[in-house]
Order: C-alpha cells, then structure tokens, then sequence
C-alpha cells in the first residue's frame, strides 16, 4: 500500500511539474528571446552594434514580427516539459526515499517536522532538514540537466540566428543541421555549466520550501496562492542574482559553429583556440566585456524567470492538491 502512494505521488508530481513548466514557458518566451540575444551578443554598451532590451525588441518586431519573439518555442516545450517533469519526479522521489523509514521497519522515527505536503511527516533528515532538500534539489536538476541538455543547445540556436542564416523550419530541421555540419557533441555544448548552476537550484528550492514553511507557521490551513507566489518569487530571484555568470558562459558556448573561431598572434601567424572551454570562454568575457559581460541580460532574467518560476510552482503547487484530492 505504501509503494502503491508512493508511485501515485510520484505520477501526480510528473505531471504537475510538466504541466506548470509548459504554461510558465509560453508565458514568458518573448522575454527569453531576448534574454538568450543579450546574453548571445559580444559587444558592450557604446561600441558600435550593440543593442539593448529595447533595440532587441525593436529589431527582432522590425523583421520577424510577433512570431519572432516566438522563436525557439517548439524547443522550450519540448525542453521544458520532460525537465520539470523529471525535476519534480526526482526532487519528491529523494525527499520520499530518505525522508521516511525504510520499508519493513516498524519503528516510529525518533524526531519528526511537517512535510511540504499538506498530510504526513517525515523523519527530521539526520536531525538536519536542509541535507534532504539540498541532496534532492541539486541531484533533481543533474538529471533534468544531462537529459534534456540537446533540447536546450537547439533552443539558443532558434532565438539567436541572424538573419544572414539560413532559419530552421522547426525543432527536428535545426538538430538534423546542428548534427549534420558539428556532430553530435555540439548537443552537449554547454553542459558543464549548465551542471555548474545546480547551485541555482540548490539554493532556490531550499529556501522556497522553508519560506513555504515560515509562511505556513503553526498552522494546518493550505497556503494561499498568493503566498506561494511571494514564496516562490523571494527564492528564485536570490537564486538568479547568486549563480547568473553560468547563464552567459553556456549561452556563449551553445551559440559556438565549427570551425573553432581564429585569433591573430603578434608574429602574424594564426592562432587556433578551442573556444569549447568553458575558462577560456570566461576570461575573453572579462577581458573584453569586463564582469559586467558575465551580468549581461540580467535584469530581463529577472523579469522572465521570476514570474516564471512562480507560475510554474503555484501550478504545481494546485495540480499537487487536485490530483492528491482525487484519492482521497
């Protein structure tokens, strides 16, 4: 009867975390075009083709129209849905597994504090709750991560194509292309810090369960939605701020094409530098774009990925309450 709960909780967080990323992603897709295209773009404020949020808007209006602050959506659906799907199945199996006794034993566990769900308790984590929301967050998002990194490359392929290039028909046409002319490793492109910004969500879904917490007190009542949103909004935006540079940094190596790009040597001889490297990516940054290049497009996160993220979680968060209802 336990392993039967404990599959339903997991089924029912599958599809709460594929059904709240898939509103959140459509929600605010204008603003990760533009996001992807500041992070994507080499020059600084001043210099001679560069463009802010509003030139970005601007253009990408100018010659594509509304559809072209739809680029890459096909991608992000298709990203987003097995990796929130895979997040909340993971994060809630690990909190499940190691929160509660092992199976067959009988013994009542000696320490006990609320659950994130409304019903139950789980074991206080070796006296220390915040071991299980860390282990269950940061090896959640390893997972989503490695599996659904290819969906992401194409992506930031989509939303940063110029118009000189020859645009992708869809979703399947780009990786057929991306495989055809770099291979199959320019799917991966990006993966290393993408694993470098589980600290993004180690720090995120921590404090959001004990903001939840705070927020909920002593008492038994379900937390208003409204709360869940402060909640959720207060932790993804610390999140954001803490662990950003990792966003420009896999941008920057998602967007690299063969061949590796040339620099000049002062012998006049040419110069072959595997850009794949994610220090080597990082210092040209700082040399040429100084820190404030590694903050690029940061108050545009800010706006997509909050409401983002708080769409995402009060979706789940309701889903969670109907479809636990259900079997009641």
């Amino acid at each position: 009867m336990q392993q039967s709960g404990s599959k339903k909780w997991t089924a029912n967080s599958i599809i709460a975390g594929a059904g709240g990323g898939l509103v959140a992603s459509i929600a605010t897709c204008p603003l990760d075009v533009i996001k992807t295209r500041l992070q994507a773009q080499q020059a600084v404020p001043g210099q001679q083709g560069y463009q802010g949020v509003l030139g970005i808007f601007k253009t990408t209006l100018r010659h594509d129209g509304i559809r072209g602050l739809y680029r890459g959506l096909g991608p992000t659906i298709l990203g987003y849905l097995p990796t929130w799907a895979i997040y909340f199945a993971v994060y809630d199996g690990i909190k499940t597994r190691f929160g509660e006794p092992p199976l067959g034993d009988g013994s009542r566990p000696r320490h006990v504090y609320p659950a994130p769900q409304p019903k139950g308790y789980q074991p206080l984590m070796r006296d220390h709750p915040w071991t299980l929301h860390i282990l269950s967050a940061m090896t959640a998002g390893a997972v989503s991560t490695t599996c659904t990194t290819p969906l992401w490359v194409i992506k930031t392929r989509f939303m940063t194509q110029s118009r000189r290039e020859v645009r992708y028909r869809h979703t399947f046409d780009a990786a057929w292309t991306i495989y055809e002319t770099e291979g199959l490793r320019a799917f991966y492109r990006g993966l290393l810090p993408s694993l470098i910004g589980i600290t993004h969500v180690a720090v995120q879904f921590p404090l959001y369960e004990w903001l939840k917490k705070w927020a909920q007190g002593q008492s038994d009542v379900p937390l208003r939605s409204h709360v869940i949103l402060l909640c959720s909004a207060i932790a993804k935006m610390t999140a954001s701020v803490a662990t950003y540079p990792h966003e420009v940094i896999r941008t920057r190596l998602q967007t690299l094409r063969l061949p590796i790009a040339e620099d000049m040597s002062s012998d006049g001889m040419i110069k072959l530098h595997d850009r794949r490297s994610v220090i080597y990516i990082t210092r040209k940054i700082v040399e040429k774009e100084g820190w404030t290049g590694l903050y690029k497009g940061l108050s545009v996160n800010l706006f997509r990925t909050v409401p983002n993220s708080a769409v995402t979680l009060l979706t789940y968060e309701l889903l969670m309450q109907h479809l636990s209802s259900r079997y009641d």
